[in-house]
């Protein structure tokens, strides 16, 4: 069963992650990341997995899903950073 802060918890996984949606759909469809920081977002993307590591050792379904698809969003974003110089 899952809990009230469980339920808030994925409330505010969903919200923060889809909030890198528009960044990494504006990136793919121009196909420039001038504007984005590779050191900026590799150091985003090792907290991203550490936070991952810790909710899989908590046990938390919205720190799991959370981390599992903004790490995605984070990874797709240092590739467009690499690909598109």
């Amino acid at each position: 069963m899952i809990d009230q802060f469980e339920i808030i918890g994925l409330i505010a996984g969903v919200l923060t992650t889809a909030a890198f949606v528009p960044q990494v759909y504006k990136t793919w469809k121009s196909k420039s990341a001038e504007g984005l920081s590779l050191t900026m977002y590799l150091v985003f993307f090792i907290g991203i997995i550490l936070w991952l590591v810790y909710g899989i050792h908590i046990h938390s379904l919205a720190m799991i899903f959370a981390n599992t698809v903004t790490g995605f969003l984070a990874l797709l974003l240092i590739i467009f950073k690499l690909r598109f110089k």
